[in-house]
């Protein structure tokens, strides 16, 4: 059994960069192969899925998991499965048709890669496989746990989640949007998936609804300070650092929390958000001390 997130020694980095190592193998195992007439979809689907990235959704999941014990095996599939889903959505976030970026995680997006129709396919095959992992026996021997795994995911992902977030996202584009807006578009587009992670463990540990909504509290901070510090990195950062287009949203005119609330505030916000995040984690103890350092990683991340 790996040792506890919380009480293992060593630095954020390390401890992000042996977990997605873990993660990476188990994407790379649940994956197809290319093979057969499909082999173009399989090469897609893991050419999205296995792109470098920080893996920050499923880390969240397996953190979320160690807090309750959860067998390894099977936090580890629910973050694959987090994955997944967040792929799912960078593939179409990315087509023409929506926000239409050319590079996605520091290589040429999937649809630059293959083609339109082979980046929509390979986003909706990874949807279903999110489902289809959570559902087998391997990621938990009682149905109950399993049934409750995927209707959490499926109200993260669906019309209450991140397709209502980026309809959201599309209508802002056009007209103009108040603070009030874009803090419920990010909820929905960014900060559903997120909360599914945070929660995933206390569903795979069957705990109490008590700790189930405290983790739901960190992630809906946590959530909204990671967007705001994607907002800045889009002013400040670059793309060789990113690892996408940068200065988009200001091109566009379009309206983010940067834009309304300026980097100063905006970035004031962001840290308020994280200690409150961090609040939320007190009734775990130490055991959430790694939940609590990813809190703070979010608001000095450079990328």
């Amino acid at each position: 059994m790996t040792a506890h997130f919380g009480t293992a020694p060593g630095s954020l980095a390390d401890a992000m960069a042996a977990a997605g190592t873990e993660i990476d193998a188990v994407l790379d195992q649940l994956l197809p192969r290319p093979a057969g007439p499909e082999a173009r979809l399989a090469e897609a689907m893991r050419y999205a899925v296995l792109a470098p990235g920080k893996r920050f959704r499923p880390i969240l999941a397996v953190a979320s998991a160690d807090l309750f014990g959860a067998r390894r095996e099977a936090a580890l599939r629910v973050a694959a499965a987090v994955e997944f889903a967040h792929t799912y959505s960078l593939v179409h976030d990315d087509l023409p048709c929506m926000d239409d970026d050319d590079v996605r995680r520091g290589q040429p997006s999937t649809h630059i890669r293959f083609d339109e129709a082979t980046a929509v396919l390979a986003g909706d095959a990874l949807m279903p496989l999110a489902f289809e992992v959570l559902a087998r026996p391997e990621t938990h021997a009682e149905p109950a746990v399993r049934t409750a795994l995927m209707l959490a995911l499926a109200e993260a992902v669906g019309p209450r989640g991140m397709v209502g977030g980026q309809t959201i996202d599309l209508a802002v584009e056009h007209q103009p949007a108040d603070i009030g807006t874009i803090t419920r578009m990010q909820q929905l587009k960014t900060g559903a998936l997120i909360a599914f992670a945070c929660e995933s463990g206390a569903i795979l540990g069957q705990a109490p609804d008590s700790q189930r909504q405290a983790l739901r509290a960190y992630a809906h901070d946590l959530g909204l300070a990671f967007q705001i510090i994607d907002d800045l990195l889009d002013v400040e950062g670059t793309q060789e650092a990113t690892g996408k287009k940068v200065g988009k949203d200001a091109g566009l005119g379009k309206a983010t929390f940067v834009s309304l609330l300026g980097v100063e505030r905006a970035r004031n916000q962001a840290q308020m958000l994280a200690d409150q995040a961090v609040s939320h984690l007190e009734q775990f103890g130490e055991r959430a001390t790694f939940l609590s350092r990813l809190a703070r990683f979010v608001v000095q991340r450079s990328h």
